[in-house]
């Protein structure tokens, strides 16, 4: 059998009733002086105790018989089952598991920290009992997998002054990458029986060794397209400003008054400090 069976053993709370007489039966044979049967009767008792389960809501018990799967108990409350069962408890609840922060490199080959979230939950319970040692640390160790397998499949982020155009980047795509992680894990976590309800990153950063090289980096690039943006907006307002003035003729300008007015306008609108203005007393030609 590689399938879970569910079941659904005797009520417990009747069996607690028996008991209760097969007990009260065998003190009375004993005072009346019928010991074997009194006593046989006690010790059979006794040993049928151990087949009382009591299982809690989200819950279960894994029922074998000398090795042998014969179901799961999925249903909550008290039964009875063959004293001889033993019984493995495995938790069906949702769980968490927040992963130690992984220095691995990225698509670029860049070193970083990472870690996820997972939110996970056992759906057989055969296969987590019996295809893997212990559930619980596969989904930590396979977990641990999947993240540096998909941080080897994206670049941290996007640098354009390198030709690095991706679409998807650790840093910016964040549903992509989910979905990517979590597909993972659950191909991963599959033979287990275990059903991965939603996996993020949880830390992204990167390596020590590194962040304040890539910090100046980015701060950088960040000036540089600022720049980009006032130096289109200056060329602008300069064109502007010089069909204005032709437009409306206040100013008869040759081909040198213009570039040095260009040349000031551009000072006075790229400059990232206030101009200092100076009051010509002359001429415009001085």
């Amino acid at each position: 059998m590689t399938q879970e069976k569910n079941i659904v053993p005797m009520n417990g709370y009747i069996m607690l009733l028996i008991f209760l007489i097969l007990i009260a039966s065998g003190v009375v044979l004993i005072r009346i002086g019928i010991l074997i049967p009194a006593i046989l009767i006690l010790v059979a008792t006794f040993i049928s105790l151990f087949g009382f389960v009591l299982v809690n809501p989200n819950s279960s018990r894994v029922l074998l018989l000398f090795g042998k799967y014969v179901g799961t108990i999925k249903k909550n409350g008290l039964f009875w089952v063959n004293p001889f069962y033993s019984k493995k408890k495995i938790s069906l609840r949702a769980s968490n598991f927040d992963s130690e922060r992984l220095k691995v490199n990225d698509k670029l080959g860049n070193p970083v920290m990472i870690s996820t979230i997972l939110v996970w939950r056992v759906t057989n319970t055969y296969k987590a009992a019996f295809d893997v040692d212990d559930h619980k640390s596969f989904v930590r160790v396979q977990t641990d997998a999947a993240v540096r397998k998909l941080a080897s499949m994206y670049p941290y982020d996007n640098f354009a002054d390198e030709g690095h155009t991706e679409d998807i980047t650790l840093r910016s795509s964040v549903n992509e990458v989910s979905e990517a992680l979590e597909k993972e894990v659950q191909e991963r976590l599959g033979m287990a029986g275990i059903e991965v309800l939603e996996a993020r990153i949880g830390y992204l950063a990167y390596a020590q060794e590194i962040a304040n090289a890539m910090l100046k980096r980015q701060q950088a690039t960040a000036i540089v397209a600022a720049r980009h943006k006032i130096v289109e907006g200056a060329v602008s307002m300069v064109e502007m400003a010089l069909e204005a003035l032709g437009k409306k003729k206040l100013v008869d300008l040759d081909e040198e008054r213009k570039a040095a007015m260009v040349s000031n306008l551009m000072v006075v609108l790229c400059s990232d400090k206030d101009a200092s203005p100076v009051v010509n007393a002359g001429t415009l030609n001085h």
